[in-house]
């Protein structure tokens, strides 16, 4: 998902008129583990992927690895085989209880198989607590070069764009920035023209959804939604076009849609070419784009 500079995608893995890379989120077919959903991502089209690493909730799926294990090693190399960048690790959730120094390893982890960076959540009231927890956070992931990404939810703590932009900004981290999600976009009561004023690189990824017209009423039944009502990108009535028209032009994108009626497979190929669509609205598919693959071997 993330634009890097310096390095190259093989030209022959673009498809069409769609020069950027496209990545989803693991959360879109969180039932697979890494090895198969990498596959099955490649299979759809996605040139990037974010891996569920540890847990959003308690209880909840996710995939830990260890630098050093022969299954670390083998994901790594599966990464290079297929040609995917892994752009993002998550999910840390900021709790007042938050001990940062303990999730070194995960972040090393996702260092050695590439990653840019880790998305975490606001889940504290007390604002300087909070505050100070992501700059840690920023400081602990800047030792293992990567980003940190504060995704805000409506029924969390941090729940608005502006919330999240405000504890970036005051942690004053270069390796900060919010995380923008299209349907928590407009499940907090946000615009796409909210992100027009924010500071220059403070948004370096979004993720595209699609959702129904009406609002849900209650948390509740917003997390249902989010975890699975969404609708592949522009099959829905979520402004799309115009949430990327606002966006920086070097925007990480990537798809987060779960759709648990769909077979992991169907489900991301409908996502992917939704996207396609979606994207050629715009006229980000002209630009070209200068993609990372660390490490991997020259074209011949």
């Amino acid at each position: 998902m993330q634009l890097h500079d310096g390095l190259r995608l093989r030209p022959q893995r673009w498809e069409g008129d769609i020069l950027i890379p496209l990545g989803v989120a693991h959360l879109t077919a969180l039932e697979l583990p890494p090895p198969a959903f990498v596959r099955a991502a490649t299979k759809a089209g996605f040139r990037s992927v974010g891996l569920r690493l540890h847990p959003a909730m308690a209880g909840g799926a996710a995939y830990p690895t260890q630098t050093g294990t022969k299954a670390h090693s083998e994901l790594r190399d599966l990464l290079r085989a297929e040609g995917v960048t892994l752009h993002d690790i998550e999910f840390i959730q900021l709790t007042p209880e938050i001990v940062v120094d303990s999730f070194a390893a995960m972040l090393e982890a996702g260092a050695d198989l590439g990653a840019v960076a880790v998305t975490v959540s606001g889940d504290d009231k007390v604002t300087g607590r909070l505050t100070e927890n992501f700059a840690a956070m920023c400081d602990l992931a800047a030792s293992f070069g990567l980003r940190v990404d504060l995704e805000f939810m409506r029924w969390r703590a941090i729940g608005t764009l502006a919330q999240a932009a405000s504890i970036v900004v005051d942690a004053g981290k270069p390796n900060g920035a919010v995380l923008v999600d299209a349907l928590h976009l407009s499940r907090s009561g946000g615009t796409p023209a909210d992100l027009r004023n924010l500071p220059a690189g403070l948004v370096r990824a979004a993720q595209l959804c699609d959702a129904g017209a009406v609002l849900p009423t209650t948390d509740e039944d917003t997390i249902l939604e989010a975890r699975g009502g969404r609708l592949p990108p522009g099959d829905g009535a979520l402004p799309l076009v115009a949430l990327l028209d606002s966006l920086p032009p070097d925007t990480a994108l990537g798809a987060e849609v779960p759709l648990p009626a769909l077979d992991a497979d169907t489900r991301l190929a409908r996502v992917y070419a939704g996207m396609r669509n979606v994207l050629a609205a715009t006229d980000r598919s002209a630009r070209p784009a200068s993609i990372t693959i660390t490490n991997f071997p020259e074209d011949s």
